[in-house]
């Protein structure tokens, strides 16, 4: 599916979660949750029409991109909401703190990388010798060696590069939890498989007994959630709630999943 509306409910949740702490005093962290909360509720909502209805999500999402831009500007009354809380806007402007004696470099973001590569390494190896003991065909050890040094000098190329600037900042480290989370669920999940299996064919998926309305809906709630989390990132990025905020994010999102193998029909996307 194609969903038109991130863009407009990435602004309204980010509108929503402003007014909540510029005119009611919420708490940030109330104001975060209730905007997850909020971005997750839209989701069900196009959920609900796309998999149990049977409407096309270009058709339930385009409603929605036209809808929550309008209510984006009766929230904001049509003008830019700024004085958020500096607890809210570190989420997208700030940087992990600093540890240990003075280097000269940001010494967290140095001793992430490490644990990173750590982990990756270990992985990598755990996953050869599963390939192996399946006789599945596996790269030569000196290939996989050079694999290894690559993508270890990667990584600790772009932590020098942040660990000699201010550090690692927190969305980015909200990003590298996305991607950990969601590389876990599409591969290591029934539900992230079930996801390929429709994308790939969805009558197949529907005579292998997968759920595929319950699939459908999922997917539309998850897209939800993401929106009102790139809401809250874009708000705090810019310090301030904009009716303008997410103008074009569709059309990124749709550009991304394209580049990343998906296609329309139906793809391999990564």
């Amino acid at each position: 599916h194609i969903d038109l509306s991130v863009g407009s409910v990435a602004a309204f949740v980010g509108a929503a979660s402003a007014i909540m702490m510029t005119q009611y005093d919420f708490p940030w962290w109330v104001a975060v949750f209730l905007g997850l909360l909020i971005g997750t509720a839209i989701g069900a909502w196009h959920g609900f029409w796309v998999a149990y209805v049977g409407i096309p999500a270009f058709i339930v999402t385009l409603a929605s991109m036209l809808l929550f831009r309008g209510l984006t500007l009766v929230v904001l009354k049509g003008a830019t909401v700024g004085g958020l809380p500096e607890e809210f806007k570190a989420i997208g402007n700030g940087f992990l703190p600093e540890i240990g004696p003075d280097t000269g470099f940001h010494n967290l973001t140095l001793l992430i990388a490490v644990a990173a590569v750590g982990v990756l390494i270990f992985l990598e190896v755990r996953r050869r010798n599963a390939q192996t003991a399946y006789n599945f065909d596996v790269l030569p050890f000196p290939l996989f060696v050079v694999k290894l040094a690559l993508l270890t000098i990667v990584i600790m190329y772009f932590a020098y590069l942040l660990a000699d600037a201010r550090g690692l900042p927190i969305v980015g480290l909200i990003l590298a939890g996305l991607i950990v989370v969601y590389t876990f669920i599409m591969n290591k999940t029934v539900f992230g498989r079930h996801v390929y299996a429709i994308g790939g064919n969805v009558d197949a998926a529907t005579m292998s007994g997968v759920n595929t309305k319950r699939v459908d809906f999922l997917v539309m709630v998850n897209m939800g959630l993401l929106s009102g989390l790139a809401g809250l990132v874009t708000t705090a990025r810019l310090t301030a709630a904009n009716p303008k905020a997410g103008v074009n994010f569709e059309l990124d999102a749709i550009a991304a999943a394209f580049i990343g193998g998906a296609a329309v029909t139906g793809g391999v996307g990564t």
